[in-house]
């Protein structure tokens, strides 16, 4: 995999590692196993590290290690990181079950009226398996990519308030469950009765980056057995 990378300082105290290379399994892989060295290896040098879909963002401490020494090492590091990483990549597949229906999907209508109806849009999201290619925006919040292109949409110019806990949304080549009740701007087309941030437990999310994710469809009966709740009035 051809990937070029650059270690930069970006702000006081901060380093971004950016990584040239389509947004792929393989990548996400890469920048998760790299984080997790750095948060793990050099907990005394740093204060955060924040992975994204093509970056890597360390917040250091300047008293505990030399900006001219750590850029040196960041870079041999992710040099060696790359070519250690195997051309087969194998990584856990975890699936998520989702209540795919009109009640706690809004924007089915909107797929309906461009041509698609509800099984078109049931298969070309659970025919598919997703990469987890970074975590944010709220805790437990996993971008996963890549979304079939019949249901690609972009986030809402005017983000709603409040979308339920469990909500499965698009915001183009992307999908998502909203882990809590929040504000959020993704189209919904389902709800995953599943909690997939637990912070009182260990490990508190089900994935990390790089994990495949896969979604299987429900009955309504089953989202309400698994603990899914139907939500009235929240769209309006």
């Amino acid at each position: 995999m051809n990937i070029e990378t650059s270690v930069d300082p970006v702000a006081e105290c901060s380093i971004l590692i950016r990584f040239e290379a389509e947004c792929s399994h393989k990548l996400s892989l890469l920048i998760g196993e790299i984080s997790r060295y750095i948060a793990n290896q050099l907990g005394a040098m740093i204060m955060n590290v924040t992975p994204s879909m093509d970056s890597i963002l360390i917040d250091y401490l300047p008293h505990r290690v030399s900006i001219f020494e750590f850029i040196p090492y960041l870079e041999t590091l992710v040099t060696e990181a790359i070519k250690a990483l195997p051309d087969d990549t194998d990584s856990d597949v975890i699936e998520l079950p989702v209540y795919y229906h009109q009640d706690v999907g809004p924007e089915l209508e909107q797929y309906h009226s461009a041509g698609l109806n509800l099984d078109d849009v049931i298969g070309l999201h659970t025919n598919n398996e997703y990469t987890v290619g970074a975590i944010g925006f709220a805790p437990g919040f996993a971008f996963l990519s890549s979304v079939a292109k019949p249901l690609r949409l972009p986030r809402k110019t005017t983000p709603r308030l409040q979308v339920p806990k469990g909500s499965v949304g698009i915001a183009n080549r992307n999908t998502a469950v909203y882990p809590s009740t929040s504000p959020g701007g993704w189209n919904i087309i389902g709800n995953c009765p599943l909690n997939l941030y637990t912070p009182e437990k260990s490990p508190i999310l089900p994935f990390s980056i790089g994990t495949k994710v896969r979604f299987k469809p429900i009955s309504s009966d089953e989202f309400i057995r698994l603990g899914g709740q139907i939500i009235r009035g929240w769209n309006q």
